[in-house]
């Protein structure tokens, strides 16, 4: 199936509305004099806010991450003359990106996690399912893609991508469909998959989700990217690397990132490690960590009205102890 020949990218066609940007600079508590870490840098939304608000002279600096070449370009020419640096590596490496900068503590860091504007319409990427593009989904370009991995993973382990990151309740049925289709020719194509996603579903479920194919897709995308694996790496580097008063924010938009993340807060924020049945604390445990946010912050009603992409996000914002 021919598509239409790849363009050059341009920048300037990186759309990107930070989500939640207001309250991400809050809960950054940004010093002009800090170091500060954007591990997800997309459309540097995010990055540019930050960067404007530190003074090169007095030593502010944010080192902003990403792993898409597009993102990482465009991040380049919109922070263009302000204290930043830019760097292509995934943000589970920061550890590594920092300290090849010299870097040994930051009094900051944002993670806004998930697929970008761009990405998502991009339609070439291959994360969308409302446009027939190769079947792709890699946000670094490089490595496996949603094909390979269609074409090649026997029906258990589809069915175990499908439930375990996408919560697919017809994960069987679908990756069935998706073993049985193969046989005839490989899966190619995003509507290719879409299809069989729908033949897949009851008729009443397709009646009633006008998306059959949105989980199918985030779990595909969540295994390609090996997203989860890269926020658990990602959270406890970061953290290692945040000094005394240092805060953490993270942007999740779906359970299974924001489970994660509070997870994760929870045991740093927690002192006593004893076993719930002990009557008296005798670990002699401190926190390594405060909550700042105690429930997850979502976007008011005037973001939800402008950027339909905050729907679901959660920014929850931390402070190292």
């Amino acid at each position: 199936m021919a598509f239409e020949e790849q363009q050059p990218f341009d920048p300037a066609s990186f759309e990107h509305i930070p989500v939640l940007l207001n309250e991400c600079l809050t809960g950054l508590a940004i010093d002009p004099a800090g170091t500060y870490l954007d591990g997800t840098a997309g459309g540097a939304g995010h990055s540019r806010q930050i960067a404007l608000r530190l003074d090169a002279a007095k030593g502010g600096r944010l080192i902003s991450l990403d792993q898409d070449p597009d993102a990482v370009q465009t991040a380049r020419s919109r922070l263009a003359g302000l204290p930043a640096t830019v760097v292509q590596i995934n943000f589970r490496y920061a550890g590594q990106a920092l300290e090849q900068l010299g870097i040994e503590k930051i009094n900051g860091a944002l993670l806004d996690l998930g697929v970008s504007s761009h990405q998502l319409d991009d339609a070439a990427r291959g994360f969308s399912y409302r446009a027939d593009a190769p079947l792709d989904m890699r946000m670094s370009q490089q490595g496996e893609t949603a094909a390979d991995l269609v074409n090649t993973e026997s029906r258990e382990e589809l069915a175990r991508i499908l439930r375990d990151y996408g919560e697919e309740p017809y994960a069987w049925q679908i990756a069935g469909k998706i073993v049985e289709a193969r046989e005839t020719a490989p899966i190619l194509t995003t509507l290719q998959l879409a299809d069989i996603v729908a033949s897949a579903m009851p008729p009443a479920e397709r009646r009633k989700n006008k998306n059959p194919s949105r989980r199918t897709f985030q779990a595909l995308r969540i295994a390609v990217n090996h997203e989860l694996d890269a926020l658990e790496e990602g959270l406890d580097t970061i953290f290692d690397h945040l000094a005394p008063g240092g805060r953490l924010c993270v942007i999740t938009f779906h359970s299974l990132e924001d489970r994660l993340v509070k997870n994760k807060f929870r045991r740093w924020s927690t002192a006593c490690t004893c076993p719930p049945e002990f009557p008296v604390c005798v670990c002699g445990g401190k926190a390594k960590a405060k909550l700042i946010t105690r429930k997850p912050i979502e976007a008011d009603t005037q973001e939800l009205e402008e950027n339909r992409r905050s729907r679901s996000a959660h920014l929850r914002v931390l402070e190292k102890c």
